[in-house]
């Protein structure tokens, strides 16, 4: 019973995030196509944002599943895997944020970006950072 929760809190949250920070990133992408652009307040905001995001949801997930049962590699198991789809959401809105900044005028550096292989294992390592973190959280802040 402790993998189908597990798989519903992955669901779950990891709909939730990948939907928040398809928001985040279309907001931003808004904002940077207006006649002034984004202003460095409002980058600096969506990017705390996105941080708040990749830490909040995968600790709630592991609250969630501790508080289900599991034990704490489930718990980190469930947290990497929602890191990991949000994380995915950025990767395939990649292309159209590149596309946004390199059509404004200037050459961005994003827009020279490439995806390959040692630079999906860096998104690994940080999703598998990430929900270590969150479950690290969560194991401090679930009840016993």
């Amino acid at each position: 019973m402790t993998c189908v929760n597990s798989l519903v809190n992955i669901a779950v949250f990891g709909i939730v995030g990948a939907i928040m920070m398809a928001a985040l990133l279309g907001l931003l992408l808004v904002l940077s196509g207006s006649s002034r652009g984004a202003s460095p307040r409002s980058r600096t905001a969506f990017g705390v944002a996105s941080v708040v995001l990749l830490v909040a949801l995968p600790t709630l997930t592991a609250v969630a599943t501790l508080a289900g049962g599991a034990g704490f590699w489930a718990a980190f198991a469930t947290a990497t895997c929602v890191v990991a789809l949000m994380c995915a959401v950025n990767v395939v809105m990649l292309p159209a944020v590149a596309r946004r900044q390199s059509s404004g005028g200037g050459q961005s550096a994003l827009s020279s970006f490439r995806l390959s292989l040692p630079v999906l294992a860096v998104l690994l390592l940080v999703c598998v950072v990430l929900g270590l973190l969150g479950s690290s959280v969560a194991a401090l802040i679930a009840p016993a």
